[in-house]
C-alpha cells in the first residue's frame, strides 16, 4: 500500500457537501445514523411528579383555613412557569428533543452526499454517518460503524496517513491526504485511491472530528492515462527527427528534445532545472543573433537563422533555427518555440548545397566585423551576429517605418557624417573614407564605419529595398589603449624629466647643505650669523624634500621592501591621522578578515596614506567621514573588476574614501602629474598625489581614483599578493637602531670620488677635518690610477654613481680585480635600485642617498671602517 497527499489546511475540501465521492452499486443500503441530538432526560420528569405529589400531600394534611390559599399559590407557580416556559420556547431560549430541532435541509444534504461522511466526538464514539459511509464500511447497523483509522490500516504509509489527518484535527486544523488502498475498500478492485478529509467542529456540548472520505479511484485512473498519453507525445517529440528547443527571456532553456540533446551531447536531466542556458550550447555571436529578434506588443515573430551550436566538447554543429517567439501585451518575449534542423555532412540531401551554405553562414556570423544590409532610408534590412551583439540593442524592434535605423546606433551630433557616407553608398561610389564615430548609449563606446553600395545586379530601386553594406569595427578598446598609452607615455616622460631634474638638483643641494654644516661647526649658537644659517640649511632640507618627493613620482627612490600587515601597518598609523584630521573629521578604520601579506616599505607605505587622508582631509571643510577600508581581492573578483590595465591576480585593497566636494571628471585625469594643484597659492604643492603614484607604482601596485561630485571621492589601491617562500615569514616592522657615533674622529686612508668639484671638496674637507686621510679622484679613471700608483692600502673608497668616463659599479669592478676586499660606499641622487642590477648578485656595498648632511657623512664612514 502506499499513500499520495499530505495535511493541508483548506477547509474547502473538507466540506460536507464536497462533490466526488461515488458509492458502489453493491454496497448495502441503509438509512443514515444520526445519534447527535441531545437524548430527553426522565429524571427531571420523576422529579416534577414528585414536587407535584408532595404538594397534594402537604395540602391534604394542611389547615382547612390555609388549603385554599396553598391551593391558589400552587396554582399561581404554575402558571407562571408555564407562561415563562412557552414565551422561552417561542424566542429559541430553549427547545424539545426531537426532529422538529433539526436542520432538515443540512441533514438531507449530508444524507444523500455522494462522500462518505462520519461525525466522530473526542471520545472516539461515532455520532452521524451517512448512508455512504456505511455503503464504504460496509456497516449494517450502529453497532458496526468503524472509525477512520479503522477503515483505512494495515501498511504504514497508510496509518501514517491517518494520524497526520487525526494529529491536524486535534490541534484545531483540517488536513487532506489521499490514500491508496489494495485491495479497494469492499473488494471493489485490486487498488483503491481515496481522499480522507478530517475537519473540527465545535459544538456547544464539545468538539467534533468531521471525517469525510471520496473515491477518487476513477479520476487517478483518468490521470494516469493523460499522463501516459502525455508520455507518448513527449517520447515522440523527442526521438523526431528534428531538433526542438524553447529559451525563455533571461536565457535560460526550459524544453530540448532528446534529439537535440543527443546532437549537442548534453544530459536531458540539465534542462528545465536552471543547469543549462543558450550560453552553453551557442557562441556569444550566435546568442546575440538569437536575441536580435524584436517584436512589439502581441506580436509573433519568426526568424530563419542559419548559425553555429556549441557540442559540449566543443566542436561546432551547423543548424538552420526556425525560431519563433511571442510578445506580450508590453512588448515582453514569452519562452520561443525553436525547431532546429541539423545541417552536419550527411544530413541532407543536397550536400554540395548544404556545405556552402553552411560555409557561408560560418564565414558571415563568425567574423568579428559587424555586416548590416541597410536601405536609402538607413533601415537595417538584415545583419550577422556581430553586428546584433554590438548594436543589436541600439537598433531596436521593428515596429513599422522608421524603426531599426542604423542612425541610432550612432550618437545623435554625427549622425549627419554617417548619412553622408550612406549617400555616396547609394550613389554607386566604392571610395568612400571609413568613418570614425562615437556609439550611442551609455558609455564611451566608438565605431570604425564603412560603407559600399550593392551591386548594380542586387540594388532595389525602392527605398525598402537593400541599397548599401555597413561594416563596422569597434574601436572602443583600442581608443582607451591608445589613451591609456598617451598619458604613460606622458607619465614616463615627465618621471624622467623629473628624476634628471632631481638628480642635478641634488648635487646642488648637497654643496649647501654640506658647506653649511661646515659652517655650523665654526659658529655657535650666539653667533649673529648662526641663525642665517640655520635659515639656509632648514629652506636646503625643505628643497630635499621636494626632491624627494619627485623621486618618488619617477619611481627612481630607494624602497626597503618587507613583508607586511597591513592591518597592523593601519592600527599604528591612526592616533597620527586622527591628529591630522582633526576633530570635526571621523575616522574610520575597516579591516578585511585574514588579510593576505604584502610586500612593500613600510615608510613609503605610511606615506601614501598619510597623503591621501591630508587630501580628504582638505576636501572638507565643514567636517565629515574618512573611510579606510582593506579586503582581499582574489583573481576572479580582479577580473570581474574590468578596471584598465589591472591584470588578474591576487591583490589586497585599501579603499581611502571621503565624504568631500569630489573630483571633477576634467580634474581627475590630471591629479597624478606633478605640479598639478586646485589649492590655492601657498598651500599645496602639487606633488602629494603624484608621490602617492610612484610610490604605488613601485610597489608593483596599482591605484584608481573614483568620484562622484558633491558626495565624495574613493582611491582605490591594489597591491601584489606576497606568497612567501616556505622558510620566509611576515616580518613586525621594527625601527633599526644603530648606536649613534660619540666621536666623530677617525683614521685611515679614504679614496673620494665625485665628478662634482663642489661636493668633493666639502667631503675632503669634512673628513680631513676628522682625522682621515682623503684622496681626491674626479672620476673612475683617476680613482683607478690613484690606486695602481699608492703603495699603501686604501681603507674605504667613497664613490659617486654617475660620473664620465667609468661609473660607480664599473670603478667596483675594477677595484675587486685588484683588491676583493674593497670596502666601498655609493653616494648618488638616484635610487639604490637604479644601479643595484649594474652590480653582481650578492655584492657588499653602502649606500648614502644625495643630500646628506655632515653628519651622515661621517657616521657612515666610522661604520663602513668600522673603527
Amino acid at each position: 500500500m502506499s499513500r499520495n497527499g499530505s495535511s493541508q489546511g483548506n477547509a474547502g475540501e473538507a466540506s460536507p457537501a464536497a462533490a466526488g465521492l461515488g458509492v458502489g452499486a453493491d454496497g448495502p443500503a441503509h438509512g443514515a445514523i444520526d445519534r447527535s441530538d441531545r437524548p430527553g432526560r426522565i429524571g427531571l420528569l420523576l422529579l416534577f411528579a414528585v414536587v407535584i405529589v408532595g404538594a397534594a400531600v402537604v395540602v391534604s394534611f394542611g389547615a382547612a383555613e390555609h388549603v385554599q390559599s396553598m391551593i391558589v399559590g400552587l396554582l399561581g407557580l404554575l402558571s407562571v412557569v408555564g407562561v415563562f416556559g412557552l414565551f422561552a420556547f417561542s424566542v429559541g431560549i430553549i427547545g424539545f428533543s426531537g426532529a422538529a430541532a433539526r436542520n432538515d435541509l443540512t441533514k438531507l444534504i449530508c444524507d444523500g452526499a455522494a462522500e462518505g461522511m462520519l461525525a466522530v466526538e473526542d471520545n472516539g464514539r461515532p455520532i452521524y454517518a451517512n448512508e455512504a459511509y456505511l455503503a464504504l464500511a460496509q456497516a449494517d447497523g450502529t453497532a458496526d460503524i468503524r472509525p477512520v483509522d479503522r477503515l483505512f490500516s494495515g501498511a504504514p504509509d497508510v496509518s501514517d496517513a491517518v494520524y497526520r489527518l487525526t494529529q491536524a484535527a486535534r490541534e484545531g486544523r483540517p488536513g487532506s491526504e489521499e490514500i491508496r488502498l489494495a485491495p479497494a475498500l469492499g473488494g471493489r478492485g485490486a487498488v483503491g485511491w481515496y481522499r480522507v478529509t478530517a475537519r473540527p467542529v465545535q459544538r456547544p456540548s464539545g468538539r467534533v472530528t468531521l471525517w469525510s472520505v471520496a473515491d477518487v479511484t476513477h479520476e487517478r485512473e483518468r490521470q494516469e492515462n493523460v499522463f501516459q498519453e502525455l508520455q507518448h507525445a513527449i517520447d515522440y517529440l523527442d526521438h523526431a527527427p528534428a531538433g526542438f528547443l524553447s529559451v525563455d527571456r533571461n536565457g535560460d532553456i526550459v524544453y530540448m528534445n532528446a534529439t537535440l540533446a543527443g546532437w549537442l551531447g548534453h544530459d536531458l536531466a540539465q534542462v528545465g532545472s536552471g543547469g543549462l542556458k543558450i550560453h552553453d550550447i551557442a557562441s556569444a555571436n550566435a546568442v546575440a543573433l538569437i536575441r536580435a529578434v524584436h517584436g512589439g506588443p502581441g506580436d509573433v515573430k519568426t526568424e530563419v537563422l542559419d548559425l553555429d551550436l556549441s557540442h559540449r566538447t566543443g566542436r561546432s554543429v551547423p543548424v538552420r533555427l526556425f525560431h519563433r517567439v511571442a510578445y506580450g501585451d508590453d512588448s515582453t518575449p514569452g519562452a520561443s518555440r525553436t525547431l532546429v534542423l541539423n545541417r552536419s555532412p550527411g544530413e541532407d540531401v543536397a550536400e554540395g548545397q548544404r556545405a556552402a551554405e553552411v560555409r557561408f553562414a560560418r564565414f558571415f556570423n563568425a567574423t568579428p566585423v559587424a555586416i548590416a544590409a541597410v536601405s536609402r532610408t538607413g533601415r537595417v534590412m538584415r545583419a550577422n551576429a556581430s553586428f546584433a551583439r554590438i548594436f543589436g540593442a541600439l537598433v531596436g524592434p521593428d515596429t513599422g517605418e522608421g524603426s531599426r535605423s542604423v542612425f541610432s546606433i550612432v550618437a545623435e551630433a554625427e549622425q549627419e557624417r554617417l548619412q553622408r557616407a550612406l549617400n555616396d553608398a547609394i550613389a554607386g561610389r566604392n571610395d568612400i573614407p571609413p568613418v570614425d564615430l562615437n556609439v550611442a548609449g551609455e558609455g564611451e563606446r566608438s565605431a570604425r564605419f564603412y560603407l559600399s553600395p550593392v551591386g548594380e545586379d542586387d540594388a532595389d530601386a525602392d527605398a525598402d529595398g537593400e541599397a548599401a553594406i555597413v561594416y563596422a569595427l569597434e574601436t572602443t578598446e583600442q581608443r582607451a589603449l591608445e589613451a591609456q598609452f598617451a598619458q604613460a607615455q606622458k607619465m614616463q616622460a615627465v618621471g624622467q624629466l623629473a628624476g634628471g631634474v632631481a638628480h642635478d638638483f641634488n648635487n646642488v643641494l648637497q654643496a649647501i647643505i654640506g658647506y653649511s654644516d661646515l659652517l655650523l661647526t665654526n659658529h655657535r649658537p650666539t653667533d649673529p650669523s648662526f641663525h642665517d644659517l640655520m635659515q639656509i640649511k632648514q629652506n636646503a632640507n625643505r628643497a630635499a624634500s621636494l626632491v624627494r618627493q619627485l623621486l618618488a613620482f619617477s619611481r627612481q627612490q630607494t624602497l626597503r621592501p618587507q613583508v607586511v600587515e597591513l592591518g597592523d601597518a593601519l592600527t599604528d598609523l591612526s592616533m597620527l591621522l586622527k591628529r591630522l584630521l582633526g576633530e570635526r573629521i571621523e575616522l574610520d578604520l575597516k579591516h578585511g578578515r585574514d588579510l593576505w601579506p604584502v610586500k612593500a616599505d613600510v615608510n613609503q607605505f605610511e606615506q601614501v596614506v598619510v597623503n591621501l587622508v591630508v587630501n580628504a582631509r582638505d576636501a572638507m571643510p565643514d567636517g565629515g567621514r574618512v573611510t579606510i577600508r582593506t579586503a582581499n581581492v582574489t583573481e576572479a573578483e580582479s577580473r570581474a573588476l574590468d578596471l584598465k590595465g589591472l591584470p588578474p591576480a591576487d591583490y589586497v585593497a585599501i579603499d581611502v574614501e571621503d565624504t568631500g566636494t569630489g573630483i571633477p571628471p576634467d580634474v581627475l585625469t590630471k591629479i597624478f602629474e606633478p605640479f598639478f594643484t586646485t589649492k590655492e597659492v601657498g598651500k599645496g604643492t602639487g606633488l602629494g598625489l603624484s608621490t602617492v603614484y610612484g610610490i604605488v607604482k613601485q610597489t608593483g601596485g596599482f591605484i584608481y581614483p573614483l568620484s562622484d561630485v558633491g558626495r565624495g571621492t574613493t582611491f582605490r589601491i591594489f597591491l601584489p599578493r606576497h606568497v612567501a617562500d616556505a622558510a620566509e615569514k611576515p616580518q613586525v616592522q621594527e625601527e633599526e637602531v644603530k648606536p649613534k657615533a660619540t666621536d666623530h674622529t677617525g683614521r685611515g686612508a679614504i679614496l673620494l670620488v665625485e665628478d662634482e668639484e663642489a661636493v668633493r671638496a666639502f667631503g675632503a674637507r669634512a673628513l680631513t677635518a676628522r682625522g682621515y686621510t682623503v684622496l681626491e679622484a674626479g672620476s673612475g679613471v683617476e680613482a683607478l690610477a690613484i690606486v695602481d700608483a699608492r703603495a699603501e692600502p686604501i681603507d674605504l673608497v667613497v664613490s659617486d654613481v654617475v660620473m664620465p668616463e667609468m661609473d660607480g659599479p664599473s670603478l667596483l669592478r675594477e677595484l675587486r680585480a685588484r683588491n676583493p676586499a674593497c670596502r666601498i660606499i655609493f653616494v648618488s641622487g638616484y635610487a639604490e635600485d637604479a644601479f643595484k642590477k649594474n652590480l653582481p648578485e650578492g655584492e657588499d656595498f653602502s649606500f648614502l642617498p644625495k643630500p646628506f648632511s655632515l653628519k651622515q657623512l661621517i657616521e657612515a664612514v666610522k661604520t663602513a671602517i668600522g673603527d
